[in-house]
């Protein structure tokens, strides 16, 4: 598997839909996709990677086929704006979550399905972000 498309993902009912590159046959692209939940370990998809064991050529039919899933089988389903302010930053998740006055973050590598937020509070959803970027950009400097 190849990084996880979160540039392409997509919000459905409580539930982000990620596509991968699932494998390449014959110069043509093969995509599968992974869920995360708004309710998280409580549901029993977060964290699922294609549950339907169907894949696609194009990213839009994945996203499909995993919305259909999701119809069929999800006891969880409902309108839900967990995953409204996502980013994507040097091929990272980043899900901002705000709570009265207090903004929080959870934070997903580009390989895979792992929070690796720090414990830390902010103030607005722009701070989040730049003590983010300002962290990540740290670790991108490379030693000669």
């Amino acid at each position: 598997m190849n990084r996880f498309l979160y540039e392409k993902s997509s919000s459905y009912q409580g539930y982000l839909i990620i596509p991968f590159l699932f494998a390449k046959v014959g110069g043509e692209f093969i995509y599968s996709y992974a869920l995360l939940s708004a309710q998280g370990y409580d549901d029993e998809f977060h964290k699922a990677k294609n549950p339907t064991g169907l894949c696609s050529n194009t990213l839009g039919d994945i996203i499909k086929i995993a919305q259909q899933h999701l119809n069929q089988y999800s006891v969880n389903l409902k309108e839900d704006n967990y995953f409204e302010q996502r980013y994507t930053y040097q091929n990272t998740l980043i899900i901002i979550h705000q709570e009265g006055k207090r903004c929080f973050y959870d934070h997903y590598p580009s390989h895979e399905l792992r929070n690796i937020a720090a414990p830390t509070l902010f103030l607005s959803p722009d701070d989040c972000i730049n003590w983010i970027k300002k962290r990540l950009d740290r670790r991108q400097v490379k030693l000669y």
